[in-house]
């Protein structure tokens, strides 16, 4: 117990010294239900309430000119409300919640400089070491093992686990420019129009499609913040949530296709669930996934959203690109060594709950490439994804159905 104290005095120790750096047009985070640290202070708090369903105020047409993805966005947007509830309740159980994060890893790939950190939003602490289930430690432990030129590096499992309902994506007012302008300008791939006919412009889309999902979680916090009346601080200089919207999501905002990216990148996650479910119902049929979050998994697996045709039409692109001559099936390495870049640039981030949650997305798009790509562009076996894998697809699925959520709710607002 002292031990384990004396890691937790550790990282708040650390986080505070390294702290928050601000530069980048769209950061890390959303709100939800406040952590237990949290409820034990004494500071007044409002409870966020969950985002309603609402109607898509544009057509599909307004968000892709792409008339290939515009019947799979019309599918998400006509299901994904359903599945969105059951997602809600996937999210609330230990399988899917608890992930053992290293939270004291040092960036590798850019100088920071050291800015203290005074803002209680970025704030996460592991949670005690008996509310991680046994069979959680044992199979993580026992799957600590990875491909040097796999498609995922996970931090090692320790004794930190970390809940992501205890601390939820949250509106930190941290920005993350630096650490996306790395992502876009050296783990995307340079020299490839929107629609070129290659893997690596469906790879771009999806990184774009990532940082658009977060773009909406911010948009969703601040939105939040708004209604909860607690306000903003002098610091914070997003505090409108539709003039944010507009900037980081509209079609005349900074990236005028950042929708089509993140309903491209939801198609992909959504078509690896699929292609996952038989794995995913043995382990609920063997126990390896426990009873409550089986019951919770099921019907997500049974949603027809997973099988609609029309939106594995982004994984048939991916898919018919990666395959369509020697030279392309011949560099599929490079989108192995990007994505775990990916989730190694994420220790640049200098808000542990962005770090957390960010780690969790970058894990969960880049088992979706294993799954649907694998070694030569005809798909991994999903036989062979560790348990904090599959958890960081489901999750993903997760953040991905709640951003177009946020995206109908601001839309309702034009």
């Amino acid at each position: 117990m002292m031990m384990k104290l004396e890691r937790n005095i550790m990282i708040v120790a650390f986080m505070i010294f390294v702290g928050e750096r601000t530069t980048m047009s769209h950061a890390f985070m959303m709100p939800a239900s406040l952590s237990k640290h949290q409820r034990q202070s004494s500071s007044p708090f409002v409870v966020q309430p969950k985002i309603p369903f609402m109607p898509l105020a544009s057509t599909a047409s307004s968000i892709s000119s792409n008339e290939d993805l515009l019947p799979g966005i019309a599918a998400i947007d006509s299901m994904n409300a359903e599945i969105n509830q059951n997602l809600a309740v996937l999210r609330d159980q230990a399988y899917f919640k608890l992930y053992s994060i290293d939270m004291l890893a040092s960036c590798e790939y850019l100088p920071q400089e050291l800015f203290e950190c005074y803002s209680e939003t970025c704030e996460i602490y592991p949670v005690d070491e008996e509310e991680v289930p046994d069979e959680i430690k044992t199979v993580d432990a026992d799957e600590h093992e990875f491909e040097l030129d796999g498609w995922a590096r996970w931090d090692m499992p320790s004794e930190d686990y970390y809940d992501i309902e205890e601390f939820p994506e949250d509106y930190t007012g941290y920005d993350g420019a630096e650490v996306w302008n790395f992502i876009h300008k050296r783990i995307a791939f340079e020299g490839y129009a929107y629609d070129d006919d290659h893997w690596k412009a469906d790879f771009n889309k999806a990184v774009s499609g990532l940082h658009s999902m977060i773009s909406a979680q911010i948009v969703r916090g601040i939105q939040d913040r708004v209604d909860s009346g607690e306000g903003f601080s002098e610091d914070e200089k997003w505090t409108d949530p539709v003039a944010e919207f507009n900037r980081r999501l509209g079609a005349d905002g900074e990236t005028s296709l950042a929708l089509e990216n993140l309903y491209f990148c939801y198609m992909l996650l959504l078509t690896a669930a699929s292609k996952a479910r038989e794995r995913l119902l043995q382990d609920c049929n063997s126990g390896k996934i426990d009873e409550k979050a089986a019951e919770a998994l099921r019907p997500i697996l049974s949603s027809s959203l997973l099988d609609d045709a029309n939106v594995k039409v982004a994984y048939n692109k991916l898919h018919d690109h990666a395959v369509k001559d020697s030279d392309s099936m011949a560099s599929l390495w490079e989108a192995r060594l990007r994505t775990r870049d990916l989730q190694r640039i994420m220790n640049c981030v200098q808000c542990n709950k962005c770090r957390l949650h960010g780690k969790i997305a970058a894990m969960g798009l880049s088992t979706a490439f294993q799954i649907l790509v694998g070694r030569t562009g005809e798909g991994g076996d999903p036989g062979r994804v560790h348990r904090v894998e599959l958890a960081a697809l489901m999750e993903s699925v997760d953040k991905f159905s709640r951003a177009i959520q946020t995206c109908h709710m601001m839309q309702s607002k034009e």
